[in-house]
C-alpha cells in the first residue's frame, strides 16, 4: 500500500487538521519530509542542538502581575505562595486552602488561596482549618510543616513517591482524600548498556485529612508490576467511578492489555474493578483497563456537564495530544505518533492508522502539557467552557511554559486557542478551578508557587 492510498483510507480517523488533504498533498509532504532527513543526513551539523538552550532561570518577584488576553480582557495573576519544591498537583479545599503536591515529596499545605476569609477558594468550612493572624485575619501563605501521614519510601529515588491528590467529591462530609504514589519496584542497572533506570509499582492511596495529617491511609490500588517510573493523574467521573492515568513512553507495554502501564484505568471510588469495564472477563487482559496506546499523560479532566473525560498526553517530540478517552479505544502509542524521536526522526510513517483513534487537539511543536481543567464559572464569562492546559515548554525550548486556552464548539471540536503567561517564564504544572470561579495555578520550579488568576478589574 502507498502512503498516499494509506491516507485515503485512513482519513476517517484523521483530526481536523488533515482531513481534506488530498493524497497528492500529503504524499508530496512525505516525498519533502524524506528528502529533508537525507539532506541532513549529509550534514549532521544541522540537526544538533547547543548544549545550553533556553533563558536563564526566571524568579517571581512581584507579588502579582496583570496581562491583557485575546478575550476576557486584564487579568491579574496573583503569587499566593512561594518555595514549594517542583510542585506536581493541587487540590483546594474547602476551608479555603489548598494541599499541593511535591513531585516526589511531601504533601503541604497552602492557607487562604482565595486571598479572602475562610472559603475564598472551595467553599464552606471543612478539614484543613486555618488559624489566624493579627486582628483576626486568616493566615495566608505556605505553611511551614509537611502534612503528616504520608507512605513512607525507601530508598528515596527520582520520581518515587507522591504525584497527584484528588478530594472525593464528597470530601465536605467525608474528608476523603486520593493520592498515587509510585513504591520501588525493579532496579536500574547504570552499568547496563543503555542503562536502565529504577522502576516503580504505581498504587492508588486513600486517606482521611483531619487538621494537618492524614489518618486511616490505605493502599486501595496497586499495579502489582513493574513498571515506567513517571507521573499519574486521577480524576472523579459523574457516575463516582475513578479514572487514574499510568505511562509507558519507553517500552510496548501500552499496547499490551496485561499491563497497566500506557494505559487509563477505571476504579470504583475503593479501588475496585467497575463490572462494566471493557475488558472485564477477558483472560489476556487486566480488568482496570479502560483505554490504552497512551504514552506520557500528565493530566486528566472530566467535564461537569456532561461528563466527557479528557487526557493531555506527551507525544516525544512534537505530537502532543488531548485525547477524548472512551472505553476499549486504542490510542496508537508506540506504533502510531504524530511525533518525532528526540534525534528527529519520525516515530511512525503515518500518524493514522486504522482502529487507533485521533486526538481531538494536537500540538507540533510540542508543548509538553500537564494538568488541565474546564472553565465552567462566572468569573470570566468570556471563558466559559473553555478548557486550560498547563504548559512545562515549547519546541523543547526550557522555560517557554505558560497557559494554554482551547475553545471548543458543540461537538468539542478545537476552534480557537490562545498562550497565555509566556512572559512568567514558569513550567505550569497543573491548573484548577476553584468554588470562588478563579483560576489556581501551580509552577514546576525548584521554587515553585501557587498562582491565582482573577480580574484585574
Amino acid at each position: 500500500m502507498t502512503n498516499a492510498s494509506r491516507f485515503v483510507r485512513f482519513s476517517h480517523v484523521a483530526p481536523r487538521a488533515l482531513r481534506g488533504i488530498s493524497s497528492t498533498v500529503f504524499r508530496s509532504w512525505l516525498g519533502t519530509a524524506a528528502a529533508v532527513g537525507g539532506i541532513l543526513a549529509a550534514f549532521p551539523g544541522l540537526a544538533q542542538q547547543p548544549p545550553n538552550i533556553g533563558i536563564a532561570p526566571v524568579v517571581l518577584t512581584e507579588s502579582s502581575y496583570t496581562f491583557d488576553t485575546a478575550e476576557q480582557h486584564k487579568i491579574r495573576v496573583v503569587v499566593v505562595a512561594k518555595g514549594l519544591k517542583h510542585p506536581f498537583s493541587l487540590a483546594l479545599l474547602p476551608s479555603g486552602d489548598a494541599l499541593v503536591s511535591e513531585r516526589g515529596g511531601p504533601m503541604r499545605l497552602v492557607r487562604n488561596v482565595g486571598g479572602g476569609g475562610g472559603g475564598g477558594a472551595a467553599g464552606a468550612d471543612a478539614g484543613g482549618k486555618g488559624g489566624a493572624g493579627a486582628g483576626g485575619a486568616p493566615l495566608s501563605g505556605l505553611d511551614p510543616d509537611p502534612i503528616a501521614g504520608l507512605p513512607a519510601l525507601s530508598p528515596a529515588y527520582r520520581n518515587g513517591g507522591l504525584h497527584d491528590i484528588m478530594l472525593h467529591p464528597q470530601f465536605a462530609k467525608n474528608q476523603l482524600v486520593y493520592f498515587t504514589f509510585n513504591e520501588p519496584g525493579k532496579a536500574g542497572d547504570p552499568t547496563a548498556k543503555p542503562p536502565t533506570h529504577q522502576e516503580s509499582i504505581l498504587a492508588v492511596f486513600r486517606a482521611r485529612f483531619a487538621g494537618h495529617a492524614l489518618t486511616h491511609v490505605e493502599r486501595i490500588f496497586s499495579a502489582g508490576e513493574s513498571g515506567y517510573t513517571g507521573g499519574s493523574r486521577l480524576a472523579f467521573g459523574k457516575d463516582g467511578s475513578l479514572y487514574l492515568t499510568t505511562g509507558a513512553p519507553f517500552t510496548d507495554q501500552a499496547q499490551r492489555l496485561d499491563s497497566v502501564y500506557g494505559k487509563v484505568l477505571r476504579l470504583t471510588a475503593d479501588g475496585k474493578v467497575p463490572p462494566d469495564n471493557p475488558f472485564v472477563g477477558r483472560s489476556d487482559a487486566r480488568p482496570e483497563v479502560f483505554s490504552y496506546g497512551h504514552r506520557d499523560h500528565l493530566g486528566l479532566t472530566v467535564q461537569p456537564e456532561t461528563g466527557v473525560v479528557l487526557n493531555a498526553e506527551h507525544g516525544p517530540n512534537g505530537g502532543d495530544e488531548v485525547n477524548l478517552i472512551l472505553p476499549g479505544r486504542n490510542y496508537g502509542w508506540p506504533k502510531v505518533s504524530f511525533g518525532r524521536s528526540y534525534e528527529g526522526p519520525r516515530i511512525s510513517e503515518s500518524p493514522v492508522a486504522e482502529g487507533v483513534d485521533q486526538p481531538i487537539i494536537v500540538w507540533l511543536p510540542s508543548i509538553a502539557p500537564s494538568g488541565l481543567t474546564f472553565y465552567s464559572a462566572e468569573r470570566f464569562p468570556a471563558w466559559k467552557g473553555n478548557l486550560f492546559i498547563g504548559s512545562s515548554r515549547r519546541g523543547e525550548v526550557p522555560r517557554t511554559g505558560g497557559l494554554e486556552r482551547v475553545v471548543f464548539n458543540d461537538k468539542l471540536e478545537d476552534v480557537r486557542r490562545e498562550t497565555m503567561l509566556t512572559d512568567l517564564h514558569q513550567r505550569i504544572r497543573d491548573v484548577r478551578q476553584g468554588a470562588d470561579g478563579l483560576l489556581y495555578l501551580i509552577t514546576d520550579e525548584d521554587d515553585g508557587a501557587l498562582l491565582r488568576i482573577e480580574p484585574a478589574t
